[in-house]
């Protein structure tokens, strides 16, 4: 077996290494998965391992183990592969078994041939995700991200590798099994090792440049440029194609991951599917595929690498300053959140601090946007998503940009998020709902097909009159479900399919929203600054990266924290409520009441309790009766309702 030093750079070392061991027994699979996972849970092994989010992917060896933190964006049709393949030497007859799980292109020793009529031959199963960078993650993410990682982590560009002479797709030896006369050519002297095959014997040089060439040609035979299909304009990264093994039914549409798996940047990959491009557009009968299909299912290699999934996890978060994973009870996991919860309340107060300064002095505003950046989708009762905590900040300056350097400041402190700027033009004019092109049968990506938890902060000040088309109207509608349901309804040409989200969804306005919300709280500016970039600069300028990381970690940890509320504290918050609804039976309803059971739960949290008490519940009730008077008081002034 190799040395354990390979695992890292040569997983592929290792997994021959099992499989020669264990054949025919069919468990080494579950050992190859076995070993790979105690290998990581060493020593904070997962960070020597290069990711794809920081490292370019022209830097990494091919073959090599990697990470990549991503969102699935679509999931194509599950595709065969030999699992297990045999290969013949014509001279001796000598007989080889080989793995093709964690490959792209089947690969055979000089002077051999695959052997299709094998008994030992098994087909399996895989399932490919399209997968990008999670969209609108905040540059801070990246950065500790990148130097978490030890030095060593950081490869250097890989000048050496020359593209094995020896290989084959098994697209084209599946293709030789529908296809009796190409299966005769192989077997009559053009073997994939022979130099008469052109798939896998292409002269070296001619790989290299396909695989450089891939840098500034998008695709093959001068097509359109290949849209990669990130649901946000301006985003980068790569996108890759996962090649999922095991368990892909857990996974869904929009899901976030981090996978380990085998790297896969063959060039072969470019020239056969550039090939069989050019022979299906001569024979129709030749694919099922459409032309756009197959330039979308498998675009070049060096521009959308592939990554063969040896370990996949759902992320609850992305935030690189906590644990991955806080629900297993591990002793450094409860240390660090029993720990940052000791110092819970002086971050709070520095936050609400920072938060006011940034609200223009306004600490009640301040207190509600805490309030709202813990928020989330903790259940769903029927249709009903509980726990969301929209936030219409009414009465923002508009000639000031204000919201524009306020999203600069959250964006500072949420792991992801996007500003999105309403005006006619980016209503009419925007893709807000994903649809399907069924020609390349893709998902096309839309404004809102965002991961769970991403702060979406609408800007409505720039809005100006003007006339809506069709596709404004149906946007509208679309940000109007997103924030009352929680659900974005996918356009599938002849039906519409729900997609349920988690979107912290602030609105900021001049007077009431056009959208919907749960909580409109008018701002009250204690000061006007006279340059409000230079003000808001200084106030991110003024905290230190510590307090700054503080932060950070405080709202991302109080949104996974367990919460409930007692009998006795229920029976008393009923109680409560009857005498409220004695006193003032016209302005107390059962949605004011759901608002104060929400503002007290976020209320607790944000003092790190998990459970309501009447403490909680009086400072709740003293909140919203000081928005609702502020509400009241703006009405009088403009003489009309906000």
């Amino acid at each position: 077996m190799p040395c354990v030093g390979d695992w890292l750079n040569s997983p592929l070392s290792i997994v021959q290494g099992i499989f020669a061991q264990n054949v025919p027994n069919s468990d080494w699979e579950k050992k190859v998965t076995e070993y790979f996972k105690e290998k990581l849970k060493e020593n904070n092994a997962t960070n020597w391992v290069p990711s794809l989010n920081d490292v370019p992917v022209h830097y990494l060896k091919p073959n090599s183990l990697v990470k990549f933190r991503c969102m699935v964006q679509d999931m194509f049709d599950p595709e065969f592969y030999m699992g297990v393949y045999e290969t013949v030497d014509p001279n001796t007859n000598a007989r080889v078994l080989h793995f093709g799980k964690y490959r792209d292109v089947a690969e055979c020793g000089p002077q051999q041939e695959i052997d299709l009529n094998s008994s030992q031959t098994v087909t399996s199963e895989r399932q490919t995700f399209y997968c990008v960078p999670v969209p609108g993650e905040s540059a801070w993410v990246k950065e500790i991200s990148f130097l978490t990682e030890p030095v060593q982590a950081r490869v250097s560009p890989s000048t050496s590798y020359t593209p094995s002479r020896h290989k084959r797709s098994y697209e084209e030896d599946e293709d030789m099994d529908l296809h009796p006369s190409k299966q005769k050519e192989q077997h009559t002297g053009k073997s994939c090792c022979s130099g008469g095959d052109i798939h896998g014997c292409v002269e070296p040089k001619r790989l290299e440049t396909e695989a450089s060439a891939g840098h500034h040609v998008i695709s093959p035979n001068c097509s359109p440029p290949l849209d990669l299909n990130f649901p946000l304009p301006g985003e980068k990264g790569p996108a890759c194609l996962v090649k999922v093994y095991e368990s892909w039914e857990t996974f869904k549409v929009n899901d976030v991951l981090e996978v380990f798996g085998v790297l896969s940047v063959d060039p072969v990959l470019s020239i056969v599917n550039s090939e069989e491009r050019d022979s299906s557009s001569l024979d129709p009968m030749e694919c099922m595929d459409t032309a756009e299909e197959q330039r979308v299912h498998s675009p070049p290699a060096s521009l959308v690498p592939r990554i063969h999934v040896i370990l996949a996890q759902k992320l609850q978060h992305i935030n690189p300053l906590l644990p991955a994973c806080l629900n297993e009870e591990e002793s450094k996991t409860c240390k660090f959140v029993s720990n940052f919860m000791s110092e819970l309340s002086p971050v709070r107060a520095e936050l609400l601090g920072f938060l006011t300064h940034a609200l223009l002095g306004d600490s009640l505003a301040a207190e509600y946007l805490i309030l709202h950046l813990i928020s989330t989708v903790y259940a769903r009762r029927d249709v009903l998503p509980l726990g969301k905590f929209t936030v219409n900040l009414s009465g923002c300056p508009r000639s000031s940009a204000f919201t524009e350097h306020l999203y600069r400041l959250i964006q500072q402190l949420v792991p992801a998020s996007y500003h999105l700027r309403m005006s006619i033009e980016s209503m009419n004019h925007s893709r807000f709902i994903p649809r399907k092109d069924y020609t390349a049968n893709r998902l096309v990506s839309g404004l809102l097909q965002l991961a769970s938890n991403t702060s979406l902060v609408i800007d409505e000040t720039q809005l100006e009159q003007g006339q809506l088309d069709t596709a404004g109207v149906h946007n509208v509608t679309a940000l109007g479900n997103l924030i009352t349901w929680q659900k974005v309804d996918y356009d599938f040409n002849y039906h519409r399919m729900e997609f349920p989200c988690n979107i912290n969804v602030l609105i900021t306005s001049e007077g009431r929203s056009l959208l919907p919300s749960d909580c409109q709280v008018h701002l009250q500016p204690q000061i006007i600054p006279p340059n409000m970039e230079e003000y808001m600069s200084s106030l991110l300028t003024a905290v230190l990266p510590s307090v700054l990381n503080k932060f950070r970690i405080y709202l991302s940890l109080l949104r996974l924290l367990d919460y409930s509320i007692s009998e006795e504290v229920t029976k008393a918050v009923e109680e409560d409520f009857v005498e409220m609804r004695k006193n003032n039976p016209e302005s107390v309803t059962a949605d004011d009441l759901h608002k104060m059971l929400l503002v007290a739960r976020f209320l607790s949290l944000s003092v790190g309790q998990t459970t309501l008490s009447r403490e909680r519940w009086l400072r709740a009730k003293q909140l919203e009766a000081l928005r609702k008077a502020r509400l009241q008081q703006q009405q009088c002034v403009n003489g009309n309702e906000l």
